[in-house]
């Protein structure tokens, strides 16, 4: 994937936030889920390369898995690997700031901030709704999602459903690689806004390099899901799983909240990035298609998340990217869940 230029904006994109978002998704009395559970399963020897053949773009040898109840959910946070962002990538501030930051957080690499590419399997005993497939190698060290999928058991062509928050690559890129319909009997569940953006050919025209490879997969996406759906704002995709609007990084960008037994679980996506989030809601990314509209989602959501005390997952945070927005001493910050192994 080509790098966008230090500096570069993204073409703005629609500016209109919807004012029930946050109403929806995180109610009075949001107190999460049970005690996550977190397990690590080694990669057989089966599965590694055979001598002489090229390695898998895979992340390591060892597949992270972590399991929270959320009423009679099962919700079980997988990963496709990882890749490193510059420092620079992260406007609102200088890329020595942003190493700053994460000097002081414990974890700055040469190579910039890490991002993790996290993905949640909800399950119900009726229904398996994935969200979102990952980069599946097209980014950094990516492509562990099947495997992962693989060590609970589930194949791709067991997945009913899966949501994609928004139509870049690191989010849809599982559904299309290899140029095939990689989950064969699942619907497929985008905004419409997303879709009508990521298939116009005069943005894909007029778009940078570094945004090509998401025009393209999204092209892919629309010709090789035949039960792709197309959805309009906030909406119940499956009983007790919603459609929440959280617009700005993308013109269609969502999450998904989870609701059972009062309990609930909000999927942001990439509301939320490491280390510069969620401290300071005037630093952006580079991706982000409306930097303005990006930043007042989260001086609206981030408040609002830590007074309610919400269980969030983030795709980007440290695996396994759940959370919550704190204030402490008068500033946020993240706060990892609570996990605890359970027999």
């Amino acid at each position: 994937m080509a790098s966008p230029p230090v500096g570069h904006h993204t073409d703005a994109a629609m500016a209109n936030l919807s004012r029930r978002a946050l109403a929806f998704g995180l109610p009075l009395g949001l107190v999460g889920g049970s005690a996550l559970q977190l397990l690590t399963t080694a990669r057989s020897a089966a599965e590694a390369p055979a001598a002489g053949a090229s390695p898998r773009p895979v992340v390591s040898h060892v597949t992270p898995l972590a399991q929270i109840r959320i009423g009679r959910f099962t919700v079980t946070a997988l990963t496709d690997g990882y890749a490193d962002m510059p420092y620079t990538f992260f406007p609102g501030r200088t890329a020595a700031q942003v190493e700053q930051a994460a000097v002081a957080q414990f974890v700055a690499r040469p190579s910039g901030v890490r991002f993790v590419f996290n993905q949640y399997l909800i399950e119900d005993g009726a229904r398996r709704i994935l969200l979102d497939t990952g980069p599946a190698g097209s980014i950094g060290q990516t492509g562990a999602l099947p495997q992962a999928l693989a060590a609970v058991g589930v194949r791709r062509d067991q997945i009913d459903a899966v949501i994609v928050t928004h139509m870049h690559e690191d989010h849809m890129g599982g559904l299309v690689a290899s140029g095939q319909n990689n989950y064969p009997n699942a619907e497929l569940y985008i905004d419409r806004r997303e879709i009508r953006h990521w298939t116009d050919p005069a943005k894909r025209a007029g778009a940078p390099d570094y945004l090509q490879n998401s025009f393209r997969m999204a092209s892919e996406v629309v010709k090789l899901y035949p039960r792709l759906q197309a959805i309009d704002g906030e909406r119940e995709v499956a009983p007790g799983v919603s459609i929440i609007d959280l617009t700005g990084h993308t013109p269609g960008h969502i999450g998904v909240r989870i609701a059972d037994a009062g309990q609930s679980l909000i999927m942001v996506s990439d509301m939320l990035f490491p280390v510069v989030h969620p401290q300071a809601t005037d630093v952006g990314f580079v991706f982000e298609q409306d930097r303005a509209a990006a930043q007042a989602m989260r001086d609206r959501f981030f408040p609002l998340a830590a007074s309610e005390g919400a269980l969030i997952a983030a795709t980007h945070m440290p695996f396994p990217g759940l959370g919550r927005v704190v204030l402490d001493r008068g500033q946020m910050r993240w706060q990892v869940a609570d996990w605890a192994l359970q027999s």
